[in-house]
């Protein structure tokens, strides 16, 4: 379980890169202030949020790359900024960006496998299989959809109780995307919790058990998908059929795609996340 308590992260007045992403002036300042937050095992949460709102800090605070300001960030009881070898075994980062070495895939099994104990072989090359990967010898001969494939394959494989991804499906075609849905779902476990942060938030609402929508000010949704589908309808609608149970509505070429609260008697629906994310983040948000 992760604990985060009464946690504050500033950034330093700085530009440049930040674990090979670009850091922008915009980041400095505060970041989160006064953040608690209880991330439960076997679940997978997506992360959502406005540029800026600390997603991807949050995902570097969590697995102890980055350190809070003030306040603690707990896996399993133990500070994640000690960076203690039992946790970080048990932990994998997927970085928005990332590049990999002139090696073959061997070595780099070879070179990164032993950090991690849990690592299992058959789960790789399944993983492999699913992706439709061609044969290849270098790693950094491949395209950049191709390289994410096998980072986000290797990561399942390392076996690790907590996998965190940043943009994962960022450079993957439509059937790649496809393809990201069902491996991930394949390869989730009972001991295993997997954060997905992300814009993209069709290529992942099918995959998610629970929603964090971040904020400067905290988070502004903290919620299972079964609650948010016992509160709420999706669904389209003509303008004339607007009532007083619409959350949130927007314009669409099928109609007013609507947020509303569920009645005794309506059918649950899939969660549309675009559409919940806007009403989150919007002034209606206020009422969820």
């Amino acid at each position: 379980m992760i604990e985060i308590k009464n946690m504050s992260f500033k950034y330093a007045n700085h530009t440049g890169k930040l674990f090979g992403k670009k850091s922008k002036p915009q980041n400095s300042g505060n970041v989160f202030t006064s953040l608690n937050l209880t991330i439960e095992e076997n679940k997978i949460y997506g992360l959502l949020g406005k540029n800026g709102t600390g997603k991807s800090t949050l995902l570097y605070l969590i697995c102890g790359l980055l350190r809070p300001t003030t306040g603690t960030v707990q896996i399993d009881g133990i500070e994640s900024k000690r960076r203690m070898p039992d946790t970080l075994r048990d932990i994998f980062i997927v970085p928005e960006e990332f590049d990999l070495p002139p090696v073959s895939l061997e070595e780099f099994i070879k070179l990164n496998a032993p950090f991690y104990p849990g690592f299992n072989r058959e789960v790789l090359d399944r993983c492999l299989n699913d992706f439709d990967m061609p044969a290849f010898s270098r790693l950094d001969e491949l395209s950049m959809g191709q390289k994410k494939k096998i980072y986000v394959s290797f990561a399942l494989a390392a076996g690790t109780r907590l996998l965190l991804m940043d943009e994962p499906t960022n450079g993957l075609d439509i059937p790649s995307k496809s393809q990201f849905r069902r491996v991930v779902a394949g390869n989730m476990s009972d001991n295993r919790t997997i954060i997905i942060s992300t814009h993209q938030v069709h290529d992942v609402e099918q995959l998610l058990d629970h929603i964090l929508i971040a904020s400067p000010t905290g988070m502004l949704l903290d919620s299972s998908v079964a609650d948010i589908c016992e509160k709420y309808t999706f669904e389209y609608r003509m303008p004339g059929e607007q009532a007083a149970d619409v959350v949130y509505a927007e314009p669409t070429l099928q109609g007013n795609a609507v947020m509303a609260r569920r009645g005794k008697d309506s059918a649950e629906t899939p969660v549309n996340l675009e559409l919940l994310f806007n009403a989150a983040t919007g002034a209606a948000g206020k009422g969820l």
